[in-house]
């Protein structure tokens, strides 16, 4: 029975690589969110009924996961406490993971009971409100565990998993979401503000797995995604997701070149980007600075362009769409 099931899954993932929001273009999400908004403040109480509330009236599968996952993200916030407690007892155990596994599932009950009552939690919460509201309305989701990387967090390693997020199954493919880095940030005074960003949901597998790497291997859906391309890949942020920027080249944040050498960024958008939109800075103190580029070609919603570092030095380098920050390079010029 094992080898069956693999077997179904190695064929099932491998027939549907790309799955992500776009499949869903045709389908208007306003009536949705309006459910979401008019529950806006519902109990947890009851799930049962808050899962018939946000998807009984709703026709489609996608619809009724759209009102949960928009809920979850406008209704529960982030608790910096928790995750701080989680991280440092993930680093004090950093060299015993099976004891902190054991801390972590039994915290993971405290966490819970604090969702509940308080509207309150980390990722895991966040994935498991998820998974319950979608099995109470007849919906596929699973709790993926693994390894985010951000500014906070910019792993190099595949020691101890720090996140979790959602696979959820809509007319037979499996799509990744966050509804934890989609509801919201800690600020510079690590106080949670809700900002929701809709980048996070049914997201493109390449983007996703920049910044997102499971356990499970069987949940990254794009085959060209391994544990090395991950941890070397560049920094990306809630505004690529949102701007729905997918950075392509270099594959790698760290880059060693030779003075006058030439080097090639490329980005997918499938949304029109206008040249004077595109741009490549770096900072001086506070000061920033623009990198003359070059080349610029489109095809097929690739954007490429080079620029020549002429200088020798570090530079921290950004790909800058529509005003953005989408993408982080770390460039060391030498001699020729």
């Amino acid at each position: 029975m094992k080898t069956s099931l693999y077997s179904f899954l190695f064929l099932f993932f491998g027939n549907y690589l790309y799955a992500q929001v776009s499949d869903f273009k045709h389908i208007d999400f306003t009536r949705a969110d309006n459910i979401a908004k008019l529950n806006n403040g519902a109990s947890l109480e009851n799930l049962p009924l808050l899962a018939h509330e946000l998807t009984s009236s709703l026709p489609t599968e996608v619809e009724k996961f759209r009102a949960i996952y928009v809920w979850v993200c406008q209704n529960i916030k982030g608790d910096n406490t928790q995750f701080s407690k989680v991280n440092k007892k993930r680093k004090k155990l950093k060299h015993d993971s099976i004891s902190f596994m054991r801390w972590n599932h039994e915290y993971k009950k405290i966490a819970f009971k604090k969702l509940l009552k308080r509207k309150k939690t980390m990722c895991t919460g966040y994935a498991y409100l998820i998974k319950e509201l979608c099995y109470l309305s007849n919906i596929t989701s699973e709790s993926v565990d693994g390894y985010g990387r951000s500014v906070e967090s910019n792993i190099k390693a595949l020691d101890m998993a720090n996140h979790s997020w959602n696979a959820v199954l809509l007319n037979n493919k499996w799509y990744l979401c966050d509804a934890t880095w989609s509801s919201g940030y800690l600020n510079e005074y690590n106080v949670f503000v809700r900002a929701y960003n809709d980048g996070y949901f049914l997201a493109d597998p390449l983007l996703f797995g920049k910044n997102h790497f499971p356990i499970k291997q069987k949940w990254l859906l794009n085959e060209n995604i391994t544990a090395v391309s991950f941890v070397n890949a560049p920094l990306v942020y809630g505004e690529t997701f949102e701007n729905h920027i997918t950075p392509i080249y270099p594959k790698n944040m760290d880059l060693s070149i030779n003075r006058d050498e030439e080097v090639t960024f490329s980005f997918k958008s499938n949304k029109n980007v206008l040249d004077k939109n595109i741009a490549l800075i770096y900072y001086i103190g506070i000061e920033e600075k623009t990198l003359k580029i070059h080349n610029k070609q489109n095809a097929d919603n690739i954007i490429s362009f080079k620029h020549a570092f002429k200088n020798k030095g570090i530079y921290d380098t950004h790909l800058k769409i529509n005003g953005d920050i989408v993408a982080t390079y770390t460039i060391k010029v030498t001699k020729s």
